[in-house]
């Protein structure tokens, strides 16, 4: 489905990513796992288009992107949910939820995704009008999901959804996405710093590392491998 190849990226001169490949499948949930400053938002804003290229290729069901503005990836079903959720603070949840319906499929299924989303979300309910600015951290990252269902995607990029969050709050959002993805059917990319909670649930990661992709594999291979054990999970 999503295929990225050789990827760079760079920041002022900087290096962000250094050749970087990566690829989802269709119905799979894949991770790409790192500390701070490896490259990995930087690796989603190249996918969504909101960051330029310096060289490599990134295509989506078999189109490549680089011909595919930022404005359009979502209409062919790339749905983004940043890190540090970005939800609208001044509009309602609802108006929060409305605005990632934005291709004709997910207008003409909006009813039916909004009860997706309450059933999955029951507080988005409660709390559908008032302002998102209102909520806590932890109900502004459901409304930026709920946000991202609300596009029917066909894949669902998640960026650092644990971040600033209670882990308690953490765990209880980790467990939506993987239900998300068991009920849905749809493939899942998930960046994350939490290594131990990303790893557990997905089909295959990456493991990046100053820009560059050292490690890659089953997650039951990652989880076992001696360095992922050191450096990430404290082993």
């Amino acid at each position: 489905m999503l295929s990225v190849e050789n990827l760079s990226v760079s920041y002022g001169g900087l290096k962000a990513l250094h050749q970087v490949s990566a690829k989802v499948g269709e119905n799979q949930f894949v991770a790409v796992v790192g500390p701070n400053g490896a490259g990995k938002t930087t690796l989603f804003k190249a996918i969504s288009g909101t960051v330029p290229i310096d060289s490599g290729r990134i295509t989506f069901q078999g189109q490549d992107l680089a011909d595919v503005p930022a404005s359009r990836r979502a209409l062919l079903g790339i749905a983004h949910v940043p890190e540090g959720r970005q939800v609208f603070k001044s509009l309602t949840v609802l108006e929060n939820l409305e605005m990632g319906a934005c291709s004709k499929d997910a207008r003409d299924n909006w009813a039916h995704s909004l009860e997706q989303i309450y059933a999955l979300f029951p507080r988005l309910f409660e709390r559908r009008g008032q302002f998102a600015g209102t909520l806590s951290g932890g109900e502004q990252q459901m409304v930026a999901i709920g946000r991202g269902l609300a596009a029917r995607p066909k894949l669902l990029m998640f960026d650092e959804p644990s971040m600033g969050l209670a882990p308690a709050i953490a765990d209880a959002i980790f467990e939506k996405i993987e239900t998300i993805y068991r009920e849905n059917k749809i493939s899942v990319l998930l960046v994350e710093q939490r290594v131990a909670e990303a790893l557990e649930n997905c089909d295959y990661g990456y493991v990046l590392q100053s820009g560059r992709a050292v490690l890659e594999g089953k997650h039951n291979v990652l989880i076992s491998d001696p360095t992922v054990k050191r450096a990430y999970l404290g082993m």
